[in-house]
């Protein structure tokens, strides 16, 4: 049996508070380096099932990557998912000490799996993604406003914005390129991902990014992480429809458009979301589904390391 601790950490700007479950432990250390040694020092007796801290803001960063460079299990949760835990086991006072115990305890109940923190070029690479993003968002509204433009000094400013913000894209482009490229790991994920249909290097590039757990967790897992596990909305008699929810929106935005290219050819995934729709599902339902498989499928592949395969997709009966 194991008997290791689940332990919660709650950080303030110059102080960490500690409580161990089961044993009750707990104790504060500061956060500068003689506190995160010591803080180290006492946690490694506790053998830490798993140590829970919730995203402060950026405070959490320094504690959570010194944890990680020991080789101690961490998961840095949502605060509201630790508050409405509280808010339900009737705790509403709200101290240090007290909030370190309420995540000890989400964690011995939520059953988290650990995550490693992101190391710096995954970091880097996450950061030029999201501004690729915000600038193909800035091009599509120029876009729009040059169709609409009243005279030809206003077409020529924004044309004149469209190309800085393609030059931009292009620049921003190459550097992603050249973090891909000098990373074997990411070249190997990449080109794993790129063979599954309606996957391109925007696609592949944001799952490496922003799926890091691709490969390390199941099915089940890796589809609530990407937000496309279904929920049910289920009460006394009624039987509601089930809903998608929560996981990671960019993820969820790019595998939409990954699957809609997949479905207009006549491979696997197209067959699997023509064979539900022939069973009578909705196209939004049947596309989600497809959404779905393909990210499996991803997880499937970055964890066996084997390409692509045809018959991976193929519809089920």
């Amino acid at each position: 049996m194991d008997t290791g601790s689940f332990i919660g950490i709650d950080i303030a700007k110059d102080s960490i508070e500690v409580h161990a479950r089961p044993s009750g432990e707990t104790f504060r250390c500061t956060t500068d380096t003689a506190g995160l040694k010591d803080l180290l020092r006492r946690l490694r007796p506790l053998s830490p099932r798993i140590i829970v801290m919730e995203a402060t803001g950026g405070y959490e960063a320094v504690v959570a990557a010194t944890l990680d460079d020991a080789a101690l299990p961490i998961a840095i949760v949502n605060p509201r998912q630790v508050r409405k835990f509280a808010e339900a086991l009737g705790q509403r006072a709200k101290t240090d000490r007290i909030d370190a115990a309420v995540i000890a305890h989400f964690a011995e109940v939520a059953a988290l799996t650990p995550r490693p923190m992101p190391r710096a070029e995954q970091v880097e690479l996450r950061a030029l993604l999201a501004r690729r993003h915000q600038l193909v968002d800035m091009m599509v509204a120029e876009t729009q406003r040059e169709a609409r433009a009243a005279n030809t000094l206003l077409r020529r400013s924004h044309l004149a914005m469209l190309r800085q913000l393609k030059a931009e894209i292009e620049r921003i482009e190459r550097a992603i390129g050249q973090i891909i490229d000098a990373s074997p790991l990411f070249r190997a994920r990449e080109e794993l991902l790129r063979g599954i249909p309606g996957i391109g290097p925007v696609v592949a590039r944001t799952l490496i990014a922003d799926l890091p757990e691709l490969g390390a967790v199941d099915r089940h897992a890796i589809a609530a992480l990407a937000g496309l596990a279904p929920y049910n909305r289920d009460t006394g008699k009624f039987s509601g429809k089930r809903r998608i929810q929560g996981g990671r929106p960019r993820v969820r935005a790019l595998l939409y458009v990954a699957a809609m290219a997949a479905i207009r050819g006549d491979g696997p995934l197209a067959q699997f979301y023509r064979h539900l729709l022939g069973k009578g599902k909705e196209k939004s339902v049947a596309l989600i589904a497809t959404m779905r498989r393909m990210v499996v499928i991803a997880n499937a592949i970055l964890r066996t390391g084997q390409p692509w395969e045809d018959e991976a997709a193929a519809p089920r009966t």
